[in-house]
């Protein structure tokens, strides 16, 4: 390891958590590159079907605590 990673990584462990996280984000963003336009259309149209379904009542919502003690009855 670089002297000056080892440098990052104590001054980043000095941050507050909302700080280090802001800072995890944007190495994240660094990584991944500019964003993809049609990925972003795409989730976008995505959304809006999920969300017409919802309201015309199609599809069953299920409450979080409901999904998570079924997860975990599965992985039990």
């Amino acid at each position: 390891m670089s002297d000056t990673l080892m440098e990052l990584k104590e001054k980043a462990a000095r941050l507050s958590d909302a700080e280090r996280a802001e800072l995890a984000l944007s190495l994240i963003e660094s990584l991944d590159g500019p964003p993809d336009i049609d990925v972003e259309e795409a989730w976008r149209i995505e959304i809006e079907r999920r969300v017409g379904q919802v309201e015309r009542g199609e599809v069953k919502l299920i409450p979080g605590d409901e999904v998570f003690a079924r997860v975990r009855r599965r992985l039990g």
